[in-house]
């Protein structure tokens, strides 16, 4: 039979009352009784039952994580940062998903509410004004890549638009004009910010914006295909293409690759998000990276800050990190003018 809490507090030499303080953490105690309480819990190898806890302190020890999806290089980096920093802090991770869908979104919110302390939430398909409308939890919520305009929330976004433009810039630097761009999903924040960003540098350049450059497109490595193979056929002629993210990057290298079009030579390549995964495409690609890990460590830190002192006065923090270009192998100056690229790789 394991220790009790009786025998802590013999062992400690303080009373019941004052290990289930120290331990559950409800009241102040004097430094020297709970180093006493600490030291022979630690010794005999006592925790606290958590379900008994849980009914105490009214807490569940648990943090609910909404995600569009959890399959993944993007959300496995993610999930695993905030994986670690809960083990840190001695809770646990209750993880649901929405596959981007409202219905899904709002019965996993109703699902979670009640189960978890607090929640992370990533949807950047949803307008403030819907998510506003579902979320009706009395515990602190953190959004995550989220259009932040009018939440009541924490949100903490990467600073999709300005690496987008950065992703552009670099590639008007190295002399290039007809740069296309494969969109991410039209409904998704961070999507419509890095299209955002490339029409930006477009646009300062002085090069005006070709709808014709401009193709649908998703996250997916199947997208950045279709989507390639769509502008190929449009013969629009790009001598470079910008994907919205480095799954659909990849696709577009595959799809240039069966039409015999070598990169950079022939046409430039970039992506964004910066996955370990870019690092092992021929040739490498070019991208922004985006911090993954520290977004989730910081969602975990605001989110815990709202738990501890629920009584203080908080501002709503808005957290925008800054993301980095990665220059790789995949992007290179056009060649040279005058020189037309045809889908067969062949010149004239």
């Amino acid at each position: 039979m394991g220790a009790t809490i009786r025998d802590v507090a013999r062992r400690a030499g303080v009373s019941i009352s004052t290990v289930s303080r120290v331990l559950n953490d409800t009241c102040p105690v004097h430094p020297d009784k709970r180093r006493l309480v600490l030291d022979a819990a630690d010794a005999l190898g006592y925790a606290p039952n958590p379900a008994a806890r849980s009914l105490l302190n009214k807490k569940t020890g648990g943090l609910g994580v909404l995600l569009p999806f959890v399959s993944g290089e993007f959300f496995s980096e993610f999930l695993s940062a905030l994986d670690k920093a809960a083990q840190q802090n001695d809770l646990f991770l209750v993880i649901s998903t929405s596959h981007r869908r409202l219905s899904e979104f709002t019965g996993a919110m109703q699902a979670l509410d009640k189960r978890v302390d607090g929640l992370i939430v990533m949807a950047p398909e949803l307008l403030p004004s819907d998510i506003t409308s579902i979320v009706r939890t009395e515990d602190p919520v953190v959004f995550v890549n989220t259009r932040a305009e009018g939440l009541p929330f924490d949100t903490v976004n990467f600073d999709n638009h300005q690496g987008a433009r950065a992703l552009t810039q670099h590639l008007l630097d190295l002399g290039h004009k007809r740069i296309a761009f494969v969109r991410g999903p039209s409904d998704a924040h961070d999507a419509m910010e890095r299209l955002r960003g490339y029409r930006d540098a477009m646009l300062e350049a002085g090069l005006g914006l070709d709808p014709t450059l401009e193709v649908h497109g998703e996250y997916t490595l199947e997208a950045g295909y279709a989507a390639t193979r769509t502008l190929l056929a449009r013969n629009v002629q790009p001598t470079a293409i910008i994907a919205a993210n480095d799954y659909a990057a990849i696709g577009v290298l595959r799809a240039l690759h069966e039409a015999h079009l070598r990169v950079p030579e022939d046409v430039s390549v970039g992506g964004f998000d910066g996955l370990n995964s870019g690092l092992y495409t021929l040739p490498p690609l070019t991208t922004v990276r985006a911090p993954i890990r520290k977004i989730g460590q910081i969602a975990i830190t605001l989110l815990l800050e709202r738990l501890r002192y629920p009584e203080r006065e908080r501002a709503t923090q808005r957290r925008v990190l800054p993301v980095e270009l990665v220059a790789r192998a995949s992007t290179a100056p056009p060649a040279r003018p005058g020189v037309r690229i045809r889908a067969t790789g062949r010149s004239r």
